[in-house]
């Protein structure tokens, strides 16, 4: 099932891809000057670490089912954004209407220049994955794509807008190209319209770099 208009990908960019290993739960990632750095999302989530590790040990079919949903909805949204052809009757019910409410804001995509690349910061100590390094309604900016049970409150999701201010500043390590705005899209299961949360990464620095440091106290791992 075709379904999209032909999304323009830019070439210039080249990043290297990067060692994953994992040590007490956490990813980390190798650089290519051999520094081993830790994932954002385990930096930038870790004070909801202890939550979640007891939700996934008490709920572990909805745990499996939450994780099987992201991954299956970032690969669609991927495919789409590369121009493949798409067929929503092979997905699963889920996936396929998540897929259908971000759909119209996908269209505001244009001018990609990375899709689930690899980034990293000597300056931050982290690395990571970023979703998508596009123009969003003609701006350069940091996309993530998340899928949800439920709606999200701007307050729900401080982690994710940290996550988006880290690959922000790697993107400007890596490239030399700053950005100066996020997009964070969110389509839920409980079928409402798809929520974009937008921001300045310049304005999230200060508590990015206040939780790196809480993470470093907290964890016997050295942070470089």
């Amino acid at each position: 099932m075709h379904m999209q208009k032909a999304f323009t990908h830019t070439k210039d960019v080249q990043i290297e891809e990067l060692e994953v290993t994992y040590q007490s739960g956490s990813r980390f990632y190798q650089s290519p000057n051999g520094e081993k750095y830790p994932s954002v999302t385990t930096v930038t989530g870790w004070e909801k670490n202890e939550f979640f590790a007891k939700w996934r040990a008490e709920n572990p079919k909805e745990s499996k089912r939450v994780l099987n949903r992201g991954n299956f909805l970032h690969d669609l949204i991927e495919r789409y954004l590369n121009n493949e052809d798409i067929n929503l009757l092979s997905e699963s019910p889920t996936v396929a209407s998540l897929f259908v409410q971000m759909k119209d804001t996908l269209e505001n995509i244009d001018n990609i220049h990375a899709l689930e690349v690899p980034l990293w910061s000597a300056t931050l100590g982290l690395a990571g994955r970023v979703d998508c390094v596009a123009e969003y309604n003609g701006e350069l900016s940091i996309i993530d794509f998340k899928g949800s049970t439920r709606q999200k409150r701007k307050s729900d999701i401080g982690n994710y807008m940290l996550q988006a201010t880290a690959y922000a500043i790697m993107w400007h390590e890596r490239t030399g190209t700053p950005v100066d705005t996020f997009h964070i899209i969110i389509s839920s299961e409980n079928g409402m319209p798809c929520e974009v949360f937008t921001g300045n990464p310049m304005d999230y620095v200060p508590k990015l770099h206040k939780t790196i440091e809480n993470y470093k106290k907290q964890n016997k791992y050295i942070v470089v």
